[in-house]
């Protein structure tokens, strides 16, 4: 199971509490922060997680609702990165996304972007897709759905200029063979590709724009597996 940074820790830290009292609130946490040190992990003052790094995330894990006290350190010091609470509701699941440059004077700063997901069963022969830019390197973007290998000369867009850290609704769309590509908006130069994409029902992907380790290009995406 893939672990990852920022609020993992309040997940693992109320893991077994969730356990013990039943239902309650799923988070998932995705780091995309691409200049991020590896870091530790405190939740109401106790280390839970020690040296996660770029570009990991979480399985869905459940908590009981309520709101965490975050601090997210460098590894081995005590030097704070950032101090959050982080809400969640009863019977809901969540993404928390690391996002932005950690490093002092770099823009956009790191933050933590919280989604709320929808993880209802897609309608019959179709499937969910939901797209989020979070490479705070690139420039707004436009996303194209095609069948693998497509030309997209004369080709529209199903999102449009996406600016940084947005993420789309969720796009419903039949079962079959698909390639996603993420353009600099207004153009057809194609900063990531997601190459062929298998899908068969019931699924749904969250798709998650990031920047090459330290910043900028080449970029690439993260697939989520929200439900299969």
């Amino acid at each position: 199971m893939k672990r990852l940074l920022l609020v993992c820790a309040t997940v693992l830290a109320v893991a077994g509490l969730a356990m013990a009292q039943g239902s309650g609130a799923r988070v998932r946490i995705v780091h995309a922060s691409p200049d991020a040190p590896a870091v530790d992990i405190y939740v109401n003052g106790a280390m839970v997680l020690e040296n996660l790094p770029f570009r990991e995330y979480s399985e869905y894990l459940s908590l009981p609702a309520g709101t965490y006290n975050v601090e997210i350190k460098v590894t081995g010091t005590n030097t704070v990165v950032k101090q959050l609470s982080v809400p969640v509701q009863a019977g809901r699941d969540y993404t928390a996304i690391a996002v932005g440059y950690a490093g002092a004077g770099r823009t956009p700063g790191f933050d933590v972007k919280l989604l709320e997901d929808d993880n209802s069963a897609p309608e019959e022969g179709r499937i969910k897709v939901r797209v989020a830019h979070t490479a705070p390197g690139a420039p707004a973007v436009d996303v194209y759905v095609t069948t693998p290998f497509e030309t997209l000369t004369g080709k529209q867009p199903v999102l449009t200029n996406v600016p940084f850290n947005a993420a789309s609704g969720y796009l419903s769309v039949p079962i079959g063979m698909y390639q996603a590509r993420v353009a600099v908006a207004g153009t057809k130069t194609i900063a990531i590709d997601s190459h062929r994409l298998v899908t068969w029902g019931g699924m749904i992907r969250t798709i998650i724009a990031v920047d090459n380790r330290g910043g900028g290009a080449p970029f690439d995406l993260i697939l989520l597996p929200d439900r299969n």
